[in-house]
């Protein structure tokens, strides 16, 4: 079959077949992934669940990794990374996503305005680590806060449809009780499966009034809210997904108690390490295009396109490596460590990549 494709594509050369393919069918394509949007719900406030099926050429997902999805906007391409909610699977073509619109978010608003049954959207294979090991430990934490609850959901409905027989805390920390996805749900699965513990924590900023009382705060992650929801924490494996201060606790709290091996975490927000761009100095060469322009302090990625270029990336946050790319020479930043690198002739991912002084990019 797969000489057979390649002898119909080099008859339609110089276009892949896929480009004649989709002229009838847009979710029709002989090596290219896609998926068709078959349904759109909007039940919970600001988010979407999207449900997909997807191409032949898909092969499933561990419970936890993500995809990246890629959508045209005024004729545009653009890719994001969603994990998807659903059991671990390697044969079922169906899949779903919830995607939350966050502010400035392109992509994800896009989704959450226009998304629609018939739609068809770009799909890259599952990747990622932040996964459920195939031995499945004998005691599962799940922490997730707002967005980042999507990969361990997807776990915890893994655990739930192989009959897991260990122990389970499931924590997740919203603004409110309407803003928790798929709640029904996970109530269900908390009735029938007497070893799966589902709680929901919606933390209160020292100073707001409720009922005419002003609180002191409360509701936030801490090692007394650990033990009250996991006893038995230092002897499960812990996946924690979700902002940047819920994942600084967990780590903080892991780490102290010599822990941090039992710990795996997924970001889905970029968290940088603040730079002056009154400091940036020297001059940013984009050496395959022919394009120089002065550093302005910002990532690799932001400066290619603020010079007219269009280099390809995905998550925007370092998790996809679509955006690699061969520093020639100079010194960069790594936004989120604050780590330099200086090795020359060296792949780097431009969008957490900052130059420090003259920096030439093999864009």
């Amino acid at each position: 079959m797969v000489g057979l494709i390649d002898l119909v594509q080099t008859l339609t050369t110089p276009h892949p077949l896929d480009r004649y393919l989709e002229l009838v069918n847009p979710g029709l394509t002989a090596r290219e992934l896609r998926a068709e949007i078959t349904h759109v719900s909007h039940a919970v406030p600001g988010s979407v669940t999207l449900t997909l099926r997807a191409s032949r050429q898909w092969r499933g997902h561990a419970a936890g990794q993500y995809v990246q999805i890629g959508v045209s906007i005024n004729g545009v391409r653009h890719t994001r990374c969603y994990s998807p909610i659903d059991p671990e699977s390697r044969g079922e073509r169906y899949l779903q996503l919830t995607v939350k619109a966050h502010p400035g978010g392109l992509v994800s608003n896009y989704l959450h305005a226009n998304a629609k049954p018939g739609m068809v959207v770009d799909l890259a294979p599952a990747s990622g680590v932040f996964h459920l090991p195939e031995r499945r430990p004998d005691k599962v934490l799940l922490i997730s806060g707002g967005s980042g609850i999507t990969p361990v959901l997807s776990m915890l409905r893994t655990l739930d449809a192989e009959g897991y027989t260990g122990q389970v805390t499931f924590l997740h920390y919203a603004r409110q009780p309407e803003m928790v996805p798929h709640r029904a749900e996970l109530s269900s699965i908390a009735q029938r499966r007497a070893n799966f513990r589902i709680e929901y924590r919606y933390p209160v900023e020292p100073g707001t009034v409720i009922d005419g009382e002003t609180s002191t705060g409360s509701g936030f992650f801490d090692y007394d809210e650990l033990e009250r929801a996991a006893p038995w924490f230092a002897d499960a494996q812990t996946f924690v997904c979700g902002p940047p201060p819920l994942m600084r606790a967990v780590h903080t709290i892991f780490e102290a108690e010599g822990l941090q091996d039992r710990v795996l975490s997924e970001e889905f927000t970029l968290t940088t390490v603040p730079a002056d761009p009154s400091e940036a100095t020297g001059t940013v060469t984009f050496s395959g295009s022919d394009v120089a322009a002065d550093n302005t302090g910002a990532t690799l990625l932001e400066q290619a396109e603020a010079s007219g270029l269009t280099p390809e990336y995905g998550c925007r946050m370092g998790i996809c490596f679509s955006c690699t790319a061969t520093k020639v020479s100079g010194c960069t930043r790594n936004v989120r460590t604050g780590e330099l690198d200086a090795d020359p002739d060296k792949p780097i991912q431009i969008c957490i990549n900052a130059p420090v002084g003259d920096v030439d990019i093999a864009l």
